[in-house]
């Protein structure tokens, strides 16, 4: 495994991250939560980023014998 796709690998996971705490804090709506109901969108858009860059990465690195 290279290390381009060990990157794209974390990104991914990272975006998946991103977006599920943008989701709990939206469904939240800001009460105890660390972010309020429209500021969670900022989670949940950079999850989006690091999950679509992630993913795309992984399909445009080619493997190497």
């Amino acid at each position: 495994m290279n290390q381009k796709r060990t990157f794209g690998t974390l990104l991914t996971l990272l975006g998946i991250a991103g977006i599920i705490w943008g989701a709990i804090a939206f469904l939240m709506g800001g009460d105890g939560g660390m972010v309020g109901k429209y500021t969670s969108a900022v989670p949940f858009v950079v999850g989006l980023i690091f999950f679509f860059s992630g993913i795309n990465l992984l399909k445009t690195t080619k493997d190497q014998a």
